[in-house]
């Protein structure tokens, strides 16, 4: 596992991945040609995956991504050093706190 700030990237097996990613939308790159996990509300800093790969949005409100690195990549912010992963799939989690009465997920 690995995890930078509020968001925690799982590793997953071939098998683990769910059939339904292989017709799901995939996520756009921001400007900077980066795939986007989390956007900070208030820096606009961002967790960001660069180099190859794909981002998948699983269904819900507070979905995760599905993250496919043909040839590894880097996670990169701008307050945070950079991780390097492997190639592989990954799932992409943002930290969720309790509000009475909901969950929201952590503001940056």
């Amino acid at each position: 596992m690995y995890r930078q700030g509020d968001v925690l990237i799982v590793p997953l097996t071939e098998e683990a991945v769910p059939a339904h990613v292989a017709h799901a939308p995939r996520e756009q790159r921001d400007g900077r040609g980066r795939l986007v996990l989390a956007l900070g509300e208030v820096t606009g800093h961002a967790h960001a995956v660069v180099g190859p790969g794909e981002l998948v949005r699983e269904p819900g409100p507070y979905g995760p991504f599905l993250l496919h690195l043909p040839q590894g990549g880097r996670v990169v912010h701008e307050e945070h050093a950079a991780i390097a992963l492997p190639k592989g799939w990954y799932r992409v989690i943002r930290q969720r706190e309790y509000v009475p009465g909901s969950v929201r997920i952590v503001a940056d």
